[in-house]
């Protein structure tokens, strides 16, 4: 599943505590802070706020933003190349993200053949690095904003 603007962050449910909040007091209702916040808390499916709180960050954190003008290595290979997509994975750590190398890139080590790729797709973490590695233990991208 990509991020959406249907996975909310910490801030976004605090807003709609003060919205809940605001809404009781126009009601003549009393509705302390602590109480929306649980509420808007199960409302989203967590047990209480703590358990939001800890789970969903204030903001999500990125390596790269679509549009930006990287650099990085493919499967050993270096590139410079333009971010076409971003999408955050469920875990909340890491992205996939598609990037447009300026010049293909030989993704193959053989001396008998060759394979070029120009737009590729990866997972990497909030440091632009693949948790996924060649045989070689190198990860298959970095890839850094310059």
């Amino acid at each position: 599943m990509a991020f959406s603007l249907d996975i909310p962050t910490a801030s976004v449910l605090k807003s709609e505590a003060r919205a809940m909040r605001q809404a009781a007091t126009e009601r003549g209702e009393q509705l302390s802070q602590s109480a929306a916040l649980e509420a808007v808390a199960k409302a989203h499916g967590y047990r209480d706020w703590n358990t939001a709180a800890a789970m969903l960050p204030d903001r999500v954190r990125t390596p790269v933003q679509v549009g930006d003008r990287v650099a990085g290595t493919y499967l050993g290979q270096s590139f410079r190349g333009l971010v076409l997509g971003l999408s955050i994975l469920p875990d909340m750590r890491h992205f996939k993200v598609t990037v447009k190398f300026d010049q293909p890139v030989d993704v193959v080590t053989s001396t008998l053949f060759s394979s070029f790729r120009q737009r590729v797709t990866a997972t990497v973490d909030v440091h632009g690095v693949s948790p996924d590695q060649t045989s070689n233990g190198q990860p298959h991208m970095r890839v850094r904003k310059i």
